[in-house]
């Protein structure tokens, strides 16, 4: 059973949520918020699998609910639900810890299976989202001297594995690129995760982006 809170400022909003992701059995929706810091509170209380929150709500926003979220309660994963994509929010809350991002225009099925994906451990972010991530990243010129530093502790294989994954390849697309099993991959994306100290997936995007390893000319190896 996948434990979640439902954190909207929207009344309508938040009883659509909660009937919608109940469709599914293996989901309980353990409470609802209509604020973030109300959100934050019952999270803490009562540490659910998954958050379903939006950005924009009173007495505390969603990106700032989701940093203290990473900090208090980090075993609960964050899901951001909003209308918008502009840039500030899709990086202010994978930068916060969020570890998905998804437009309220999402269907239905993609939410619920959203929510398991999250809930798993792995991280998500709809197709729109993604290829903002990449394109906004991509655009950075500095890499960070701590970040080029910590590539040190990869294999040549794991280095390559992560910059597949920062294009934006799924486990399934890197293992028929490189030849080897998907059970492959899978492994060097979690020893990449630990050596890195990194939660999850889209966090490897942004570090690898960060350091420069997908810029042309830079080859940290």
């Amino acid at each position: 059973m996948t434990r979640i809170v439902i954190a909207d400022d929207d009344h309508l909003m938040r009883a659509g949520l909660v009937e919608l992701v109940t469709i599914d059995p293996r989901i309980e929706v353990v409470a609802n918020a209509a604020t973030g810091r109300e959100a934050v509170a019952l999270s803490r209380r009562l540490r659910p699998d998954v958050v379903l929150l939006d950005v924009r709500m009173p007495d505390l926003d969603g990106i700032t609910a989701t940093r203290e979220l990473a900090g208090s309660v980090p075993e609960t994963r964050v899901l951001i639900l909003t209308t918008f994509e502009q840039d500030d929010y899709v990086f202010g809350a994978l930068r916060a810890g969020a570890s998905g991002f998804l437009l309220k225009r999402t269907r239905p099925e993609d939410l619920i299976a959203a929510v398991h994906t999250v809930a798993a451990g792995d991280a998500l972010l709809s197709p729109s989202v993604t290829r903002r991530v990449i394109d906004r990243l991509a655009r950075q010129p500095i890499p960070e001297p701590a970040g080029v530093q910590a590539l040190a502790d990869l294999t040549p294989r794991e280095r390559e594995v992560l910059e597949l994954m920062a294009q934006g390849l799924s486990n399934r697309e890197i293992a028929r690129q490189l030849v080897v099993e998907e059970s492959t991959i899978r492994t060097h994306a979690k020893r990449i995760l630990a050596k890195l100290g990194l939660r999850d997936r889209i966090q490897a995007v942004i570090f690898a982006y960060e350091t420069g390893i997908n810029q042309p000319g830079r080859k940290y190896r």
